[in-house]
């Protein structure tokens, strides 16, 4: 377990908290960059993040390579394939074997953000440059216009494109025999919900990929009740739970509240399906931090996941509030460290 000593208030989480205490619903949309129309549409403002262009060939000087491909066109679907570029420089050597594949999905509460947003291209290049893995980073859709389960639905697609793609990236240079699932925030609650999916549906229809463990990087989760973590951050002037209750109202299916078990992963068929995970022999890695919103949903769920049997390796950084390591490359690199670490003794354990 991470840790650092706890620092008192300062002024700028005083100014928080006093902001929180007085947001409007209009506040809450305009923190998301988004205007609420009168028929309960959004519009996104222009974000204020940048995206990054992909480097698709060896005449861009950079250590990692990528490109999009489609995956559904009818759904505006797509994903951004990081490749190390020794991975081409190399393709004639014996030595060139394939290399680890992680399944990535970004976060944004299922309303905003993509595949292209700078923190999320910057994560999967720094991951695929520093492990020497190929990441494949969908570009789902997004709510309120299509509430989930269409971003689970764009999730596994995403598998069974990859299982039967000839794309020369991932059919040459990935290995299908070591593959990982992973999320941050509301991509880390896919991930999960992904993972239930394939297990519920059986490895088989995913060959020949073949699944080694999930990463759950802030994973997003909820539910009716407040929790001690979400009384405890009400202020936190980085996901305050009253913007986090908007992200759920703007994804889940209309009707649901926080209960649903799209939101609440101790209700419906969940817990039974982690039975079928546990069997299939997968590690997981929850990675967060103590300012997590959500802490206390993800500690709960990796209980659940223990008491089912499965192996579940925490790494939780005290301090840090959710999202850190996104934007703070130094912590960053400590996440990607640990990432390294529990990808390769998984496939280690794995090939004994």
């Amino acid at each position: 377990m991470d840790s650092s000593s706890s620092q008192n208030p300062t002024d700028k989480d005083n100014a928080a908290q006093l902001l929180n205490q007085t947001l409007s619903v209009h506040d809450l949309y305009d923190n998301l960059d988004l205007t609420c129309n009168p028929d309960g549409s959004v519009t996104r403002k222009p974000s204020r993040r940048p995206l990054r262009s992909t480097s698709p060939d060896l005449s861009h000087p950079t250590p990692v390579l990528s490109k999009d491909v489609t995956i559904n066109e009818s759904n505006h679907t797509w994903a951004r394939i990081f490749l190390p570029r020794h991975a081409l420089e190399e393709e004639s050597s014996s030595s060139n074997a394939p290399l680890p594949l992680i399944v990535f999905y970004c976060g944004g509460g299922f309303v905003k953000l993509s595949a292209a947003t700078t923190v999320c291209h910057d994560l999967c290049f720094n991951i695929s440059s520093q492990l020497s893995a190929v990441v494949v980073s969908l570009n789902y859709r997004l709510a309120p216009e299509h509430r989930l389960p269409a971003a689970y639905d764009d999730a596994v697609e995403l598998l069974y494109w990859i299982s039967n793609t000839n794309d020369e990236w991932l059919s040459q240079h990935a290995d299908f025999t070591k593959v990982f699932i992973m999320g941050s925030s509301s991509g880390g609650n896919m991930a999960y919900h992904v993972g239930l999916r394939v297990a519920a549906a059986g490895v088989d229809q995913f060959k020949p990929l073949k699944i080694n463990g999930l990463i759950l990087h802030y994973p997003f989760f909820g539910g009716a009740k407040r929790s001690e973590s979400e009384l405890r951050l009400m202020n936190c002037h980085v996901l305050p739970p009253r913007v986090s209750d908007l992200l759920w109202e703007l994804s889940l299916p209309i009707g649901a509240d926080r209960d649903h078990e799209y939101c609440n992963p101790t209700v419906g068929d969940g817990p039974k399906l982690l039975e079928k995970i546990k069997s299939l022999g997968w590690k997981v890695l929850l990675s967060t931090c103590d300012g997590d919103v959500a802490f206390d949903r993800q500690i709960e769920i990796a209980n659940m996941m223990e008491e089912k049997g499965i192996k579940v390796e925490r790494r939780i950084v005290m301090g840090d509030y959710h999202g850190d390591e996104a934007l703070d490359l130094p912590k960053q690199q400590k996440f990607i460290i640990a990432l390294k670490d529990f990808i390769f003794s998984s496939i280690a354990q794995l090939s004994n």
